[in-house]
């Protein structure tokens, strides 16, 4: 079972295909960012894209290419924009983003 530094180690390393969706900025929440995951437990990614780059296109594509980088578990996505002004907060309280370069 992959840990929180994993993933986000995973993340880094892919940085260049990640930012061709256009993204900004990339975390993780959830279970993982916790650090207490099970083997059940999804992989909760929270996703900000750059200025006039979130497009239907660019949100699918990063779905999948996450997916395929995770290979064998449940990716889950959010978007910065998207969240809900119940959740969002608990969210952004406990998102470690990953270090993807400008």
């Amino acid at each position: 079972m992959l840990n929180k530094q994993q993933i986000l180690k995973k993340i880094t390393e892919h940085q260049n295909q990640i930012q061709q969706y256009g993204v900004d900025k990339i975390g993780l929440f959830g279970s993982y960012s916790r650090g207490d995951q099970t083997v059940n437990s999804d992989i909760d990614i929270l996703i900000s894209f750059r200025p006039s780059e979130e497009t239907f296109d660019n949100f699918m594509g990063l779905c999948f290419f996450l997916q395929s980088l995770f290979e064998g578990y449940r990716v889950d996505i959010a978007t910065m924009n998207g969240l809900s002004p119940y959740m969002g907060p608990g969210i952004l309280e406990e998102v470690t983003y990953a270090k993807v370069a400008a």
